[in-house]
């Protein structure tokens, strides 16, 4: 039976203009959540989805961050791949030409190496705030304890972007994922991961359901594995060509309540 579990995007698939929860969304979701698990799946760090959680009423259910990087269960990591902190040493260093901001982020820490026009943006956008911290004070602190990065975010000008990209492409294509989100974007992960993998995990460990009963929403490139692997992949009418192509619907876009549409007309 599909439409037995919910995997959604969160940006540019569940959120309106104002980039938050529509009253329709919230109610659609609601009415099934009691009967049909509802698990949000994103780039994003734990605590810029929890707030979403909260008002969809899904905080019992597990949440897939940094695309696959951190599965949390019952507030609770159950799964957790990193970048190496030696790469992110290297990129620092190859950065000091570039100019280019760095966002770090481990579990439910996101640490910059200040509050620029690149920061303030994105703790607008996500609703959460960073540490301030030096990137190679973060780089120490994570060589004493054994840790990495969960998720790079590098932005800035486009020209500076475009050499960050073959820089990390030319030396350590084999480890890291690199996702174009926009031109002036790079959203890095460990290459070994991604939100399909995370999807495997949980179903097969937590909800013991199959993924051809499973639908997922999404929008852009770092959704395409899951919505071609899931029983009914549902891209957004805003989505990227390539999502399009290989969506099996395609309901309203995102900020015009799509998501919500298709659960009303075909979740009971």
């Amino acid at each position: 039976m599909p439409n037995r579990i919910v995997f959604s995007d969160i940006d540019g698939t569940l959120l309106n203009p104002e980039r938050e929860l529509s009253a329709y969304t919230i109610s659609e979701i609601k009415r099934i959540k009691n009967t049909t698990p509802v698990v949000l799946i994103s780039s994003r760090m734990p605590s810029a989805m929890t707030h979403l959680q909260e008002e969809l009423q899904i905080t019992n259910q597990p949440l897939i961050c940094y695309n696959g990087g951190l599965i949390i269960v019952d507030n609770k990591p159950t799964h957790s791949t990193y970048i190496p902190v030696d790469i992110i040493d290297a990129l620092s260093g190859f950065n000091k030409d570039q100019k280019v901001h760095i966002s770090l982020y481990y579990n439910d820490n996101w640490f910059v190496p200040e509050m620029d026009y690149w920061a303030n943006r994105e703790a607008n956008n996500t609703k959460v705030q960073p540490t301030v911290k030096p990137i190679q004070n973060v780089i120490k602190d994570w060589k004493n304890s054994g840790k990495g990065a969960h998720k790079i975010m590098c932005m800035g000008e486009e020209a500076y972007i475009d050499n960050v990209f073959d820089f990390l492409k030319n030396n350590f294509n084999e480890t890291l994922h690199l996702y174009r989100s926009k031109s002036t974007y790079i959203e890095i992960a460990h290459k070994s991961i991604s939100k399909l993998t995370a999807i495997e995990i949980l179903l097969n460990t937590h909800f013991n359901i199959p993924i051809s009963d499973a639908v997922a929403f999404g929008d852009n490139y770092n959704d395409v594995e899951m919505l071609k692997a899931v029983g009914v992949g549902v891209a957004v009418a805003n989505a990227k060509p390539e999502v399009l192509e290989i969506a099996n619907v395609i309901t309203s876009a995102g900020k015009e309540d799509g998501v919500a549409e298709y659960i009303k007309n075909n979740i009971q």
